[in-house]
């Protein structure tokens, strides 16, 4: 049988391949669909616009390609369903058409010849072929290229005609009258939304309805703007966008700014929105919900700032730079960041939105002109800059750029006193006291403040700002300050500072006072400026400013004069005292409206000078000690841990006050002692770990307080203090003496439970072996020496006593840390008490079988101090380590007639040698 051939035509052939090419995926458009369509249609004899007939075709073919294993084939249905899909879409021509009355019947569907047959939309360009067939130049001209993409030749869509030439002919008649109906509709359209935004409120539909039209208006028929303008539309949309902002939701409020976006190509148009505060609207919009208001938010500013005299007015708005500049540094949106930069960068051009940048912190503007602008830019750039309020972060970023550029300012006349505004601004930071120091600002600076100047401003803020930068170490502490190589702490500038305190202005005292405490407190320049203050006679100098009127003075000096205490205390001490001014401290303690600091330097000043057993009484009197002591407690209660530094010194201080109270056993202090439980007060302030300070303190309380048990035995003042006391009650009243109470360890006496000089009935020793490991050295000094007050009685019972301390852990406690010391005080002090304690004989066998304990001796012989050679040697004699008696201090145990302390040791490690050998 003879297999049926069908004739494929020329039109079929060629939608085929067509139709093979759109199903690889190229870019089209939807004119070339529909040309595609047309060639189709005729193909299979069927009017191009009868969709129902066209899509049953295709579902045909469909079936028919179902069970095809082709992939061509299929790839050609796919392009085929896709193609008669957009062609099924209705012209868009609605939004022409309204659901107002105004003017019924008035508005005009397009004609079928307006609409271009590719794309189905009226056509702004028609144009004529050869076909005598009218097309939008755009779809024709797109058709044309695609044809010849394909090597095929072209031809018309409509008619199949292959067309000799691709000539297009402007269709003057049709397009004039496209326009005259466009123009029409316009006016239409334009009546309606005057009607619809003239309701106080308008509809939410009918509001979109008209942003759509006036949309479509704008960007469709440009020309036509002047007739929005005109008829008032503009300025309707703003005051709907205004009022009706919170009820039109995100959605419309960007689709209103994107309309407004579009008018604004209109130059007047622009000039109205602006008018009616479309800027402070638009700003309002970046914090909208929705990315697209954001968007054309940004965009409706990026198309105003392109005038200068806008962008001030941007800059003016409060919160649009900061908001702009957050969007800009967020680049989880890059496309509003860049937006958002471009509009800053339109700002940066305006000399006056430089502070209004840089107050939203974007300074590049501010510091590329500080750096690199004119003197007189330079000058105006640092004046603005001294006016402002500045992040950490700010100053820092500020500092490095242009600190050195403010320096070379200070050199001219005109440009000192804005510089020096910015650098006080700048010197607050602590972090940029480096960076100035390094730009060579203190010797510009102290020129300023030493030179003959009589402008107070400029020693004012010249003074600030080393104050500021001299209030912690650092560079300044090695800077030179002029050409002879003068530093911050010599005594030519200490004397000169001096000086000063009598000449300048009160608030020029202020910083000149703050400059003297920041370099005595230095840890480096401490030792030599408070010698200089002493001897430029600055005590004298300080002392009339702890009575000033004004606050700052006050504060500043009682600062300074609390360091000066540390050290010159006895000195300070011989300026007050004849000036009755002692109880200034007081009275400032007692003082609740004081200060803070002023009340913490009060009683750490008063605490370091030494007074007399007279002046304890005095000036302070026993009813003083109770104030202390229940302040010291309240402060204690409410502060916890806290380690602020008024909070420090007050603590010290009160502590340091008690001390007084501690150093001579009288009987009146004894009943102080006793009645408010000092050595309980001492012991619990042993545990706060962060406060080395307050523990040394406590530690020396207890010292004395046990030093002055030992004193109170010896003198008899003991059995006054008992026969007076509420025993003798118990005698006259019953007429027997009270129970006899245990004898002391430690003191071979009586002493009752929680005693206030016992160390070992006050349960005080076991905190001070645990401040033994402190990490601060002079805890562990002040421990050491009050654990020492143990072991200075020798005499009567002391094997007893050590055995006590041997059980409470003050013997091992006291070897380890020996054997792990440096030479030094502390190494001193555990000498001498380690030598005591191994004065007992019948525990030298177990010492000194301890190498650990004889080879810290020995290096403590070789290589400590006068006294600790001394301790060392006599330790070793008592361990029969070194010929002598042992446990005896007689001149058997010094090194031998002629022989020199490099013999001794020889000697010493001899016996050393044969102990070891021994011990194996």
């Amino acid at each position: 049988m003879k297999q049926a051939q069908f004739r494929v035509s020329e039109n079929e052939e060629r939608v085929h391949c067509t139709l093979q090419k759109e199903g690889q995926g190229r870019p089209t458009s939807k004119a070339v669909q529909s040309a595609i369509v047309m060639d189709l249609a005729r193909a299979l004899g069927i009017e191009a616009d009868n969709h129902a007939k066209l899509s049953e075709q295709v579902k045909l073919l469909k079936t028919d390609l179902a069970s095809s294993n082709s992939l061509a084939e299929r790839r050609v249905l796919m392009s085929l369903e896709r193609i008669m899909d957009n062609w099924t879409v209705q012209p868009a021509t609605s939004e022409w058409n309204s659901d107002f009355d105004f003017e019924e019947d008035a508005q005009m569907s397009p004609f079928k010849n307006f609409l271009c047959p590719l794309t189905k939309e009226v056509m702004k360009d028609p144009v004529v072929l050869e076909s005598s067939q009218n097309y939008e130049r755009t779809a024709i001209e797109y058709w044309f290229r695609r044809c010849i993409e394909d090597a095929r030749d072209p031809t018309c869509p409509v008619t199949g005609q292959v067309l000799k030439s691709t000539e297009m002919k402007p269709n003057i008649g049709l397009a004039g009258a496209i326009e005259e109906w466009v123009s029409r509709n316009i006016e239409i359209q334009l009546k309606s939304a005057v009607q619809c935004l003239s309701e106080n409120q308008p509809p939410v539909d009918s509001v979109e309805w008209v942003l759509d039209v006036i949309y479509k208006i704008s960007e469709e028929h440009p020309s036509n703007r002047y007739r929005v303008r005109h008829a008032g539309v503009v300025l309707l949309m703003v005051k709907v966008l205004r009022n009706c902002s919170k009820s039109m939701g995100t959605h419309m409020r960007g689709k209103a700014l994107m309309t407004l976006l579009s008018m604004a190509k209109d130059e007047e148009s622009k000039n109205i929105m602006l008018g009616e505060g479309i800027t402070r609207l638009a700003i309002h919009s970046l914090i909208g919900s929705s990315e697209k208001e954001k968007e054309y938010a940004v965009k409706l500013l990026l198309e105003f700032s392109r005038d200068e005299a806008y962008c001030t007015k941007i800059a003016s708005e409060k919160g649009a730079l900061v908001l702009l500049s957050s969007m800009a540094g967020n680049l989880e949106h890059p496309a509003l960041s860049n937006l958002a930069e471009e509009v800053l960068k339109q700002m940066e051009r305006v000399e006056d939105n430089v502070q209004h940048l840089a107050a939203a912190g974007r300074f590049e503007p501010l510091l590329s002109r500080l750096c690199e602008g004119t003197d007189d830019v330079k000058i105006e750039m640092a004046r603005i800059m001294g006016r402002m309020t500045l992040t950490n972060s700010s100053k820092e970023q500020i500092a490095r750029k242009c600190a050195k550029t403010l320096v070379q300012l200070l050199s001219k006349p005109e440009g000192r006193a804005p510089s020096l505004q910015a650098l006080c601004n700048l010197s607050v930071l602590d972090d940029n006291a480096t960076i100035l120091v390094d730009s060579a600002v203190i010797p510009a600076l102290t020129d300023i403040l030493f030179e003959n100047q009589d402008d107070s401003e400029l020693k004012e803020l010249a003074t600030s700002i080393v104050a500021n930068i001299v209030q912690h170490p650092g560079q300044w502490e090695l800077a030179s300050i002029d050409n002879r190589g003068h530093s911050m702490q010599s005594e030519t500038t200490v004397f000169r500072l001096l000086g000063l305190l009598a000449h300048v202005s009160p608030q020029c005292q202020v910083s000149v006072l703050r400059i003297l405490y920041g370099i005595a407190s230095s840890p480096q320049a401490s030792e030599s400026v408070l010698t200089h203050i002493k001897s430029g006679d600055g005590i004298k100098t300080i002392i009339p400013f702890l009575e000033h009127p004004e606050v700052e003075h006050r504060i500043n000096a009682f600062r300074l004069t609390r360091i000066l205490s540390g050290t010159f205390g006895e000195d300070l001490a011989n300026e007050l005292k004849p000036a009755d001014k002692l109880p200034l401290f007081k009275d400032k303690l007692l003082d609740n409206q004081s200060t803070d600091g002023e009340r913490s330097d009060a009683a750490c000043i008063l605490a370091n000078l030494p007074l007399s057993e007279d002046e304890v009484k005095t000036v302070l009197g026993s009813s003083f000690v109770r104030w202390t002591v229940v302040t010291l407690k309240d402060r204690l209660r409410s502060t916890s841990w806290r380690t602020t530094r008024s909070s420090s010194c007050l603590e010290e201080g009160l502590l340091g006050l008690l001390l007084h109270f501690t150093q001579s056993p009288d009987l009146q202090t004894v009943s102080v002692v006793k009645e408010h439980s000092l050595m309980n007060i001492f012991r619990e302030q042993l545990n706060f770990r962060l406060k080395p300070r307050v523990k040394q303190l406590a530690a020396l309380g207890l010292k004395n307080l046990s030093e002055s048990r030992r004193t109170l035995i010896s003198t008899g003042d003991l059995e006054v203090q008992l026969s007076h006391g509420f025993c003798s009650s118990l005698v006259f009243m019953c007429g027997k003496g009270p129970p006899e109470l245990p004898v002391c360890a430690i003191h071979n006496v009586s002493c009752e439970e929680d005693n206030q000089f016992c160390l070992l009935r006050s349960n005080c020793i076991k905190p001070l072996v645990d401040l033994l490991t402190d990490e601060d050295t002079n805890v562990q000094i002040a421990a050491v020496e009050a654990l020492s007050t143990l072991v200075i009685d020798t005499s009567n019972n002391f094997k007893r006593a050590v055995d006590e301390l041997e059980l409470l852990g003050v013997v091992e406690a006291a070897i380890t840390l020996f054997t792990e010391v440096r030479p030094g005080i502390l190494q001193e002090r555990l000498l001498w008490m380690i030598e005591r304690i191994l004065r007992v004989e019948s525990d030298i066998n177990r010492h000194s079988l301890n190498q650990s304990l004889v080879r810290a001796l020995v290096e403590a012989f070789k290589h400590g101090n006068a006294n600790a050679k001394g301790y060392a040697q006599d330790a070793l004699t008592n361990l029969k380590q070194l010929s002598g008696v042992s446990g005896k201090n007689s001149s058997q145990s010094r090194p031998r007639r002629g022989e020199s302390s490099r013999e001794v040791v020889i000697r010493t490690m001899v016996m050393l040698k044969k102990m070891n050998g021994r011990v194996r």
